[in-house]
């Protein structure tokens, strides 16, 4: 049987273990496209013996590449990737929603496919957990407790930008994890002048408020700009966490879950169930679905 794995979208912690875990299974035949659906539609594919790694299993990235490519939903590149992809047996796609809609593509073509939520914006329709959401909430939070002594030195306040896209997982959860006083989830909560009530009352108590806003809301050195003209004092400072949150070092959670996936991907393989995504239930169980 020949396997081709590929990761589409964001990198997300602990890829590599999953890739680690299902090349164990079948070392010998196991491929992958370089860069995800790019690579798949322009031919890049090799055996994955090239680039797997033991050392490299518990570290963040993917040792595969990704990429996004938009032009997939395209209907004469994705006859290139169809035409590629049906020299497999079966193709385990690792990636988000955007991934999962081109896995179901293939699988309506005639391609054998399994989808795997891997995306640390925990987005995923049906799902309860995504590869890659621990750590990234992990790296928020070591953001805010690492910053927010420096913040308290001086009588600011702050406001710290998580990823997230759309998804407020992230956000809630970096919220509640260090007690935030505040937590911009969606442009309904983007309330100036609740914003503003937080910072002035936490200013006269000589205190500082943490604020997180969830990404894609508004950029928040206007937001910032705003609160402080407001104020008329320059006393809200931003911090913007960015990348770490995919570059860190992957939790045990998150090394268990996704050797969980990967186990699970292997029983389809070997029992040729397909059409379907590897999914995680409310207590963080896995479950099979078919294609929505």
């Amino acid at each position: 049987m020949k396997i081709l794995i590929l990761s589409s979208g964001g990198d997300a912690p602990g890829m590599n273990r999953f890739i680690w875990e299902l090349y164990k299974k079948f070392p010998n035949q196991t491929y992958f496209a370089y860069a995800g659906f790019t690579g798949l539609v322009n031919g890049q594919i090799f055996p994955l013996k090239e680039v797997v790694r033991k050392e490299l299993k518990d570290e963040a990235g993917t040792v595969i590449k990704s990429s996004r490519c938009p032009e997939f939903k395209e209907e004469e590149v994705f006859k290139l990737g169809l035409e590629n992809a049906k020299n497999f047996d079966v193709v385990v796609i690792l990636g988000g929603n955007g991934s999962e809609k081109g896995a179901k593509q293939l699988f309506e073509n005639g391609v054998n496919t399994i989808f795997v939520p891997a995306t640390i914006d925990n987005d995923v329709n049906d799902c309860s957990y995504s590869i890659g959401f621990s750590t990234a909430v992990k790296e928020a939070v070591y953001a805010v407790e690492n910053s927010i002594k420096s913040i308290e030195a001086f009588n600011n306040s702050c406001l710290f930008e998580v990823m997230g896209r759309d998804d407020d997982s992230i956000c809630k959860e970096v919220s509640k994890i260090v007690g935030a006083d505040y937590a911009v989830i969606n442009k309904k909560t983007l309330d100036f002048d609740e914003l503003k009530n937080v910072v002035l009352k936490k200013f006269i108590k000589s205190q500082s408020a943490c604020i997180i806003v969830r990404e894609n809301i508004m950029n928040i050195e206007k937001i910032a700009k705003k609160l402080n003209d407001s104020l008329e004092m320059d006393i809200v400072k931003t911090h913007i966490v960015g990348r770490t949150q995919r570059g860190g070092k992957p939790t045990k959670e998150e090394l268990l879950m996704a050797t969980k996936f990967a186990k699970e991907t292997a029983l389809c393989i070997k029992t040729k169930v397909f059409g379907v995504r590897i999914l995680a239930d409310e207590n963080k169980e896995i479950v099979v679905k078919e294609f929505a």
